[in-house]
């Protein structure tokens, strides 16, 4: 079965290859540029289901064949869960939601402002407590999360979508990020059970915890039985 994928991210066609293209998968991965498809539209969701849900519908109203959306982004629990779903827009306490003329700064400005943000908001106090019964700081003042909402689209208004996250913490220091696998906000985000930050890990370990990972795995679950819906 050929799958596309609604993105023009390398990084994630490579990660979901490694997942889903097995010695005993008939699934071909295929991005739009792959096929000379134009690609672009207009992430105006405010939710990570609504942002994967827009590129599924934009990309099978081209192609009229399944499709597999993502989108994902960091979560920081003292900051009310920013930056979220603007995580790939994101430029500093100013810019939450990313710069109005659209611009992207580098990855490693974004760590570093991210860092710096995070610190700051824990020098100043966060209540921990009142935090933990909403089900957050799993990991103490620093908690963390990434989120992947992840839709198969595969006919007009036929979906399904899993959501799933990995948790973890902020490094402190901007100096002790570490690892060249992984991409995005990988170098900064620590898991405590494995010691390691996410660009630290190898494939194979990342795919089994990430928050891509998990929600690949629903949705393999539901791609065997698809003809069936």
């Amino acid at each position: 079965m050929k799958l596309y994928l609604a993105t023009g991210n390398e990084n994630k066609k490579r990660e979901m290859k490694q997942i889903l293209e097995t010695p005993d998968s008939s699934i071909t991965i295929v991005i739009p540029k792959d096929e000379g498809i134009a690609f672009d539209p207009e992430e105006t969701g405010t939710t990570f289901h609504e942002n994967s849900l827009i590129k599924a519908k934009a990309l099978w109203n081209i192609v009229h064949c399944p499709v597999i959306a993502d989108d994902s982004g960091i979560c920081v629990d003292a900051l009310g869960g920013a930056p979220g779903v603007y995580s790939s827009r994101y430029a500093g306490p100013q810019f939450m939601k990313g710069k109005a003329s659209g611009e992207k700064i580098p990855q490693q400005d974004q760590n570093r402002m991210l860092i710096e943000q995070l610190n700051d908001a824990v020098s100043k106090g966060i209540d921990i407590e009142k935090g933990k019964a909403a089900g957050l700081y799993k990991n103490g003042p620093r908690s963390a999360h990434y989120t992947c909402s992840m839709v198969f689209y595969f006919g007009y208004d036929k979906f399904v979508i899993a959501e799933e996250t990995m948790e973890g913490t902020i490094l402190e220091r901007v100096e002790d990020q570490r690892g060249t696998g992984g991409f995005g906000y990988d170098p900064l985000f620590f898991l405590p059970s494995y010691g390691k930050t996410a660009a630290e890990l190898t494939a194979d370990e990342k795919n089994k915890i990430s928050h891509r990972g998990k929600a690949t795995r629903i949705i393999t679950g539901i791609l065997k039985n698809v003809e069936k819906l």
